[in-house]
């Protein structure tokens, strides 16, 4: 009789299926971690053996539902008004209970971004459903149970927690850009491309957007392509001078270890590890940075990984592609040299080729 009476507790959730990522846009440009996101979620609706679908709001978005596709979605839902040209968060948060409420989607992941975070809380807040934050590992169990399995930090960052929503759908969990690896964009994949109609007018939003006001020294670690980053090793914030030069002359970004912002040497935007940005640039430079675990999981997914560290048996120097066991005060000025003179001979090769015509 027991077994009968939880069963009969259990909620039917078998009209709920498919994995949706909600692709997070600005005046049509679409945020890395929403194709990173697209690229996991792939693995995920295949273990599930469901559909991958995605969700893109704005006005004149339709381009991004084809780079969706190209990304791994089989369908995507698109909602367009010119009021939703920029996000606020009553109207992105009403369309999509409206779109979760149709479509019924078993998962729903978004990026751990400024906008992600307040969209998804949003609309946890409305819905009879959790809600897990700044993940950084996904699974999921097969069938029958089908539970998203949403890893994150806990503890102080000294252990994982993974955390289930047994009870209620869709299972909703944000995460963080540069954990995941976006698949390779397929120009020749197919999908659908599902049009649905925005039948409120959200003009009249109290909330308004003005404009868009960003500092000039502003620093997006989670997009760079090539970081150069400093730890303790510096001994001290006079040398992240070096370390900016660097990154001037690559074309990069400056990043830093907990350490090193804890000390004041530099400002938290800069900070990448468990507890700061999570990167997965082309270069990444770990410059006086010892390797220690909180660090390295925010780096360690870096295309290519150059370390310099006085001490030859530093624990970076293990996931690194490139060691350097050196005085950094006499390795990356001359490393930062080196590379200027090269980008000088090869300005001067092609203002020689255009001025011969060729």
């Amino acid at each position: 009789m027991a077994d009968e009476r939880s069963t009969e507790q259990q909620p039917d959730w078998s009209s709920y299926r498919g994995v949706m990522i909600v692709v997070e846009q600005r005046r049509g440009v679409a945020k890395k971690v929403s194709w990173q996101l697209l690229g996991e979620g792939r693995k995920l609706a295949d273990k599930l053996e469901t559909s991958l679908l995605a969700l893109v709001i704005g006005d004149n978005v339709g381009h991004l539902a084809t780079e969706a596709i190209q990304y791994g979605a089989d369908r995507v839902y698109v909602c367009e008004a010119p009021e939703l040209l920029d996000y606020r968060t009553r109207p992105y948060s009403d369309i999509c209970l409206n779109v979760f409420e149709q479509i019924k989607p078993e998962i729903v992941l978004y990026g751990a971004t400024a906008t992600g975070r307040d969209l998804a809380g949003a609309i946890a807040t409305h819905l009879p459903t959790g809600l897990t934050a700044d993940c950084t590992e996904l699974d999921v169990e097969p069938h029958p149970s089908r539970l998203l399995m949403a890893s994150r930090p806990a503890f102080s960052e000294k252990m994982m927690a993974t955390i289930l929503c047994k009870q209620y759908k869709p299972q909703m969990a944000t995460a963080r850009a540069g954990v995941f690896q976006a698949a390779s964009r397929d120009l020749s994949r197919t999908g659908e491309i599902v049009k649905l109609p925005v039948t409120k007018d959200y003009s009249a939003t109290a909330a308004q957007v003005v404009d868009f006001i960003a500092e000039s020294s502003s620093v997006n670690l989670e997009e760079a392509e090539i970081i150069v980053a400093g730890g303790r090793g510096l001994g001290g914030p006079e040398a992240f001078a070096l370390l900016k030069e660097l990154a001037d002359a690559l074309g990069g970004e400056v990043g830093a270890t907990r350490a090193a912002v804890d000390a004041g040497w530099i400002g938290h935007e800069h900070q990448i590890g468990q507890t700061g940005h999570t990167v997965r640039p082309k270069l990444y430079f770990a410059i006086g940075i010892s390797g220690a675990v909180q660090h390295t999981v925010g780096m360690q997914s870096s295309d290519v990984i150059v370390s310099v560290n006085k001490d030859p048996d530093a624990p970076i120097f293990q996931i690194s592609h490139y060691a350097i066991a050196g005085d950094l005060f006499q390795v990356v000025p001359a490393i930062t040299s080196e590379i200027r003179k090269r980008r000088g001979t090869y300005a001067t090769m092609m203002e020689s080729a255009a001025g011969r015509g060729v």
